[in-house]
């Protein structure tokens, strides 16, 4: 079932939006959310993490990790810009400064193209501004925008004003004290009457600008706060300005703040937006936030302002929700193990999303059988959906949401995927075995299986092991995996070479290593490619990456399952469901001669997903046949191809 069905927004007094979960509905449950932050505390990524939600003015849900608490205080790098390009919003509420006002008015010594910049495009990264001083100048680490001016002052600009979007620190640090002397008062001072004061931050603050590397320029990098205090800020600007009575920023202002800031300048390949979001839209960015989702109407749907260190403060308009991890990093600790202190913070809003979602679904019971995470819904024979590698359960949202009608669909996620635990290195076990003791514990005898990629080669497996166990079988884009088994232990030449790889992958990054699996993927699939990024991507980015960062146990049977099927000889109907653009051959019907193929045209691996009509034509036909007794069971022909 779909969020949209249930899931409401209703208006508060000042229009914005505010989540409210139907009759029906459980709280939500943020532990999935809360796991991933205290592993990577255990990992020791982090000495401390905090996590906070809410919706409108109200607290939702709050968590601390490791040595964090309600009154920890973190720096937390470029998730200050958000509130720094606010509090000068409130000078331009003021009357005392105009978006469109040029640097060169208050700022004479900034000449050329410097000084033709706006106040809306030093904010906005658009001013043809360098990002940070050149390599061999000191850091801008300066107590005061003054002194930082200076040293900008003397830098060539890189582009016109408008002509391109470059993320950086040092446009901000000119829109600072373009503030400060409009307003009289440095930016520390401006921050703290106009934001912190009537918000009650009083754990926040710009000065003194940290030394430690990383944490500077002033508005750009230098913002220290808490949980709570960051809290108030975001629950301000969701309730359009307003915050517990009292005006803080007016709507408009933070209409502009949020709006496409961009304007048409030119964006690089693989800005935080794609890389985050694997969406290819340009208008990405605000005054001081990223505009990770935007709607057609070009609205803003989740805003953020991540900082390198991890912190990751969100605006969610679709949910009705806000919400911030506090986090710095141990940065030598988490890039040591591949760990993007920066790109990692990418999973927070849907995770919370999900959670959202979950609470809102009727009819879903959710739960652990045999320590597996697993979803079930409908009534009937039991149908059970395996996935893919890098996958999770959620894959098969589209069938689901076809087959609860008439089965009782069972979804879980295998060892080591999505909410299940992780395997141990040392710990052997099959994935075949996993779902036998799910379907012990679930009390379901038999059922039809389907699986696509990793998820078929396991449903080959376990046909292979317990053939009468099985109803049916739906081998999608997977059936034998060629590699050793379980009874071919690792050599010690294997094992040198294996650590030799996962080495490699860490120095490289596990989100470059995540982003080439996700494009090649794409790359290989058929016309409709664009259709599945963003589910296809919001699983490879939560995926917690177990198996190529370890030496995996053989939890396949591998090469040799050929050998235990010519045995058994399993005589359930099985039907092969391929996308046309899949380069492997059928050899698995030399030991499964009943299989019956279908081939999906114009499409790729994740057949499913990609050509879902297509997909769930095949699937339905095949079940409805498969439950018949076997007389009349019709004989698809053989390399059918679907339309």
């Amino acid at each position: 079932m779909n969020r949209r069905d249930f899931l409401m927004l209703s208006a508060s007094a000042v229009g914005a939006p505010e989540l409210v979960l139907p009759a029906g509905a459980v709280q939500p449950d943020w532990s999935h959310l809360e796991a991933r932050l205290a592993q990577r505390v255990r990992l020791g990524y982090f000495d401390g993490m905090g996590l906070i939600i809410g919706s409108g003015d109200t607290v939702l849900h709050e968590s601390y990790f490791g040595n964090a608490g309600p009154a920890t205080v973190m720096h937390v790098a470029s998730a200050g810009k958000w509130t720094a390009a606010a509090a000068i919003a409130a000078v331009v509420d003021s009357g005392a400064l105009s978006w469109e006002d040029r640097a060169a008015r208050f700022l004479p010594r900034l000449g050329g193209d410097k000084g033709q910049a706006t106040l809306r495009q030093l904010l906005s990264h658009t001013a043809g501004y360098p990002d940070y001083q050149p390599a061999g100048a000191p850091r801008d680490s300066y107590q005061t925008l003054e002194e930082a001016v200076s040293h900008i002052a003397a830098l060539p600009a890189v582009a016109a004003p408008g002509a391109i979007f470059q993320y950086g620190g040092l446009a901000m640090q000119v829109a600072g004290r373009i503030a400060e002397i409009a307003d009289g008062r440095n930016f520390p001072a401006i921050f703290e009457s106009r934001l912190a004061a009537p918000l009650g931050m009083e754990r926040s603050g710009y000065a003194p600008v940290s030394q430690e590397p990383g944490f500077s320029p002033m508005l750009g990098g230098g913002l220290y706060t808490s949980t709570a205090d960051f809290a108030r800020f975001l629950a301000m600007l969701a309730l359009n300005g307003a915050y517990r009575g009292k005006r803080i920023l007016s709507a408009h202002a933070v209409s502009v703040l949020h709006a496409d800031q961009v304007r048409g300048a030119m964006v690089k390949p693989m800005e935080y937006v794609e890389q985050a979001r694997a969406t290819l839209h340009k208008d990405i960015y605000g005054l001081g936030n990223w505009r990770e989702e935007v709607a057609p109407n070009g609205a803003a749907n989740l805003l953020s302002s991540p900082g390198w260190a991890g912190a990751y403060p969100w605006i969610d308009r679709v949910y009705g929700i806000w919400g911030f991890v506090l986090a710095k990093a141990n940065v030598d600790i988490a890039v040591a193990d591949g760990y993007s202190t920066f790109m990692g913070s990418s999973i927070y809003a849907p995770m919370a999303r999900a959670a959202l979602d979950d609470a809102a679904e009727i009819g879903v019971h959710r739960g652990r059988a045999g320590q597996l995470y697993y979803e079930e819904s409908g009534k009937g024979q039991a149908v059970i959906l395996l996935h893919g590698h890098s996958f999770d359960r959620r894959q098969w949202g589209p069938q689901v949401a076809v087959l609860e009608k008439q089965y009782r669909v069972i979804r879980y996620d295998l060892r080591g995927y999505g909410r299940s635990p992780m395997p141990q290195e040392d710990t052997a076990f099959l994935h075949a075995e996993d779902l036998r003791a799910l379907m012990d514990a679930l009390d379901v005898h038999q059922a039809h299986l389907v699986g696509l990629s990793l998820g078929g080669f396991v449903v080959t497996d376990f046909l292979a092991l317990y053939p009468e166990r099985v109803s049916s079988a739906v081998l999608a884009g997977g059936d034998l995996f060629d590699a050793p088994g379980p009874h071919d232990p690792w050599t010690a030449r294997e094992i040198a070479a294996r650590r030799a790889e996962i080495g490699a992958l860490k120095r490289h990054g596990v989100s470059r290593f995540k982003r080439k699996w996700f494009d090649d993927l794409i790359a290989n699939s058929g016309s409709g490619s664009d259709g599945l990024r963003a589910i296809l991507w919001q699983m490879i980015d939560e995926w917690p990456c177990w198996q190529p960062l370890h030496l995996e146990p053989r939890c396949l049977l591998g090469r040799t399952a050929p050998g235990l099927l010519k045995k058994v000889r399993p005589a359930v109907p099985v039907h092969i469901i391929r996308g046309d653009k899949e380069k492997m051959g059928f050899r698995i019907t030399e030991w499964l001669p009943q299989a019956n193929v279908t081939i999906i045209p114009d499409c790729g691996h994740v057949s499913n997903l990609e050509q879902v009509a297509l997909f769930n034509d095949a699937l339905e036909k095949f079940l409805r046949d498969a439950r018949r007794p076997t007389s009349s069971r019709a004989r698809f022909p053989a390399g059918e191809i679907a339309n």
